[in-house]
């Protein structure tokens, strides 16, 4: 199928009106606002990345030859600024990648501020399996890959792109694209399609937040699975299977923070919620964190908790 462009900008682009580059870039960049993510672990990171493609492709665009479609040469673009942006930053990773979970209830964590986190994407927008691609158990364990092997994975697995265009994308051999796909996929397997029933995952959040509104730990408990993880970045220590994030819930959201409001909201594809915390329930309450959430079924197998007021700015 020949691309189409919005009123044939392409034309006007390449003659160097600025407006109709605008024009045509416009739609395709929230999927690849959604790559730079995936290839970098940072919404932050991602918006750099974007507009960093955008000044390229459009001091670029005279090289544009249609041989492929533009999108496919915006997505060239991304996917070498994402790799050159990849080569002097370090890997974004969660608390679980520091060490084993901690095996009692840590009242006086600290925020390890040296270390560079993981961050939520905001939203659930785009097809089923474009939101299954930025859950942040997938994203996080890209997040491992050379470069070159997750920019292979995502492309091939997660984009649809053919192993022959990606080899040009990334200016290598067919060979070295097979090898790195071969070696992602053996590290990295794409989740599993989970059905899109937003109303039921929203029940189950909704239940997260009444239970530490209402320190409800048995009913928070009911909520999990047995090997749910708990981890609350910038703070390193982090909480596995039921007993030991129950524990957790019971000593320090529920009796040692103060007063808690959720509200709900959306990241990394599905259902998340906004915690707010105030010292007494008169407030004021301040935002305090965004939990989002992988399931298994209808119970929260893992929940990160993203502390710090800049993740709300995104919501």
């Amino acid at each position: 199928m020949a691309e189409v462009f919005p009123d044939d900008d392409l034309a006007p682009a390449l003659a160097g009106d600025e407006a109709a580059f605008g024009r045509l870039v416009r739609p395709l960049q929230p999927e690849l606002r959604a790559h730079c993510y995936r290839m970098l672990g940072s919404v932050h990171d991602a918006d750099d990345a974007l507009q960093d493609v955008l000044v390229r492709a459009w001091r670029g665009l005279a090289r544009f030859e249609r041989r492929s479609s533009l999108r496919t040469w915006l997505y060239t673009v991304a996917t070498r600024v994402c790799l050159d942006a990849l080569a002097h930053r370090a890997r974004r990773v969660l608390p679980v990648d520091l060490g084993p979970a901690a095996d009692h209830p840590i009242t006086t964590d600290t925020p390890a501020t040296d270390v560079a986190w993981l961050t939520p994407f905001p939203g659930p927008d785009g097809a089923a399996e474009q939101r299954e691609a930025v859950r942040l158990a997938f994203v996080a364990a890209c997040q491992h890959l050379p470069g070159n092997q997750r920019a292979a994975l995502l492309l091939f697995d997660v984009l649809g792109f053919t192993v022959a265009e990606i080899a040009t994308m990334m200016d290598t051999t067919v060979a070295s694209v097979n090898s790195a796909l071969q070696r992602a996929r053996a590290r990295t397997p794409l989740p599993a399609a989970r059905p899109a029933d937003d109303a039921r995952l929203r029940r189950t959040v909704d239940g997260f937040a009444g239970a530490l509104e209402r320190g409800d730990a048995d009913a928070f408990v009911a909520l999990l699975t047995a090997d749910v993880t708990w981890s609350m970045p910038p703070l390193p220590h982090w909480y596995a299977g039921r007993a030991a994030v129950g524990a957790f819930a019971a000593a320090v959201p529920m009796a040692r923070c103060g007063s808690w409001r959720h509200a709900p909201t959306w990241a990394n594809g599905g259902p998340a919620v906004a915690s707010y915390l105030a010292d007494t329930p008169s407030g004021p309450y301040r935002p305090w964190s965004v939990n989002v959430f992988d399931f298994d079924g209808d119970r929260i197998a893992a929940i990160t908790s993203f502390i710090g007021e800049g993740y709300f700015e995104a919501l």
